[in-house]
């Protein structure tokens, strides 16, 4: 599946919020996106997750007090979706700190985004298959 297709506004927006509130890591064994966000902005957390549609938008959630909802971009969703569009944008001319967290997530999980990036060209090349029967 190619990575969506986004006006370079729509880039700009991604990359502002993930600059000003996204989490780049991981568990571990694969590497995520996080975006925490107050019910308030659900409708641009649901047109994030409608934008990268392989993304997951989860809640809304209460916790200690605070009303909120989590979007995640894993697996193919970050290695083929989303970080073509951070790498586009270039985080780390606009901001140091976030372009180093996401380099770091790239780098410490740098086996992991190949391998998704490989799978999901080969899917999208492969033909399609016929139901068993």
């Amino acid at each position: 599946m190619p990575a969506p297709l986004l006006s370079e506004v729509e880039k700009g927006i991604v990359a502002g919020l993930l600059i000003g509130e996204g989490h780049f890591g991981g568990d571990g064994k694969s590497p995520q996106i996080v975006l925490k966000m107050h019910v308030r902005h659900e409708p641009l957390l649901r047109w994030l997750a409608d934008a990268f549609p392989r993304s997951r938008l989860y809640g809304p959630y209460e916790y200690d007090g605070r009303h909120f909802f989590q979007w995640m971009a894993r697996g193919a969703a970050l290695a083929s979706d989303v970080l073509p569009v951070l790498e586009e944008v270039g985080l780390e001319r606009y901001d140091a700190h976030a372009g180093a967290r996401l380099q770091a997530m790239k780098d410490n999980y740098s086996a992991f985004i190949e391998r998704a990036r490989a799978r999901d060209a080969r899917a999208a090349t492969d033909p399609p298959r016929s139901p068993p029967g």
